[in-house]
């Protein structure tokens, strides 16, 4: 593929590393032939933006941008999703970064000031969960961790969750907030455990079900008054560089365990079903045959 010519407000990074997301992976069989497919990654900037913004050439970085094409040795993306990170910041750490923490940190501000309050986290081990209990217990909550996995509920404790259960139905008392990785049957049994006013953020659907409410379920009286569901699109969001920054300078961030590949095992990778069952998979971009 020809190298991408970037817009104005576009700079040309050298890719060091990326970390697959299960979006990328979903849009895979519709993607037309001969695209790149690639949400975000990591890598070192080769050419400054044309209309004087963002990071400079030299500046290590990491990247988002929905329009794709991250799954190369070079790209354009936008400066307005580019954030500089630290010199110390290892590529397959920063890598994980773009898209699953702003994800939390935005869901978690979406639902105000957390602090002292029971925040409910659906689907705890994924890459967006494990980041969120990490905010949401930084922020002073009381982290109620959800993850079917029981062999990694003490590993949520350690991050910062004060309960955690394999399923939802054990969990007896009411949250002010949750969020919610999994969907189906799940967002239906989190909204039920919501206060009056509190919100659940439908932040993915890895069930793949369909949610069927009981009949009532939005009747409101006393105790279930004001409650909602609401989901949010990160790509029309804004001043997500800052927050990418703050984020891959968090020194206390743990994203967990990670297997690093060659980026020439990709395909293979994605034909084996695209396998990650405790760690994130991250690939390394090889530029010994590069130009320019």
């Amino acid at each position: 593929m020809a190298d991408p010519s970037p817009l104005p407000h576009e700079l040309l990074v050298r890719v060091e590393a990326f970390a697959p997301n299960p979006g990328d992976l979903a849009a895979l069989p519709g993607a037309p032939a001969g695209s790149i497919p690639g949400w975000d990654g990591a890598g070192v900037v080769l050419q400054a933006a044309a209309d004087g913004a963002g990071p400079q050439v030299g500046d290590r970085v990491l990247f988002l941008g929905l329009g794709a094409r991250g799954w190369a040795q070079h790209r354009a993306v936008p400066h307005a999703t580019t954030a500089a990170a630290p010199s110390d910041a290892a590529w397959e750490h920063l890598a994980t970064l773009p898209i699953p923490a702003t994800s939390a940190l935005r869901a978690l501000r979406k639902l105000g000031s957390v602090l002292g309050r029971r925040i409910l986290i659906v689907g705890a081990t994924s890459a967006v969960g494990r980041i969120a209990v990490q905010l949401a217990a930084h922020s002073g909550a009381h982290v109620v961790a959800v993850a079917r996995d029981e062999s990694q509920h003490a590993e949520l404790r350690r991050l910062g969750a004060h309960e955690t259960h394999k399923a939802l139905t054990s969990v007896t008392s009411r949250v002010h907030g949750a969020i919610d990785m999994i969907g189906g049957q799940h967002l239906v049994n989190a909204y039920a455990l919501l206060e009056p006013g509190a919100t659940v953020i439908a932040l993915g659907h890895s069930s793949g079900a369909d949610e069927h409410f009981p009949y009532g379920a939005f009747i409101a009286d006393p105790t279930t008054s004001a409650r909602s569901i609401t989901s949010f699109f990160l790509g029309s969001e804004t001043g997500l560089a800052d927050e990418m920054a703050y984020l891959a300078a968090d020194k206390d961030l743990q994203i967990g365990d990670v297997d690093t590949r060659a980026w020439t095992e990709l395909a293979t990778w994605i034909v084996q079903g695209a396998p990650r069952p405790s760690r994130r998979v991250v690939f390394r971009v090889d530029h010994a045959d590069s130009y320019g």
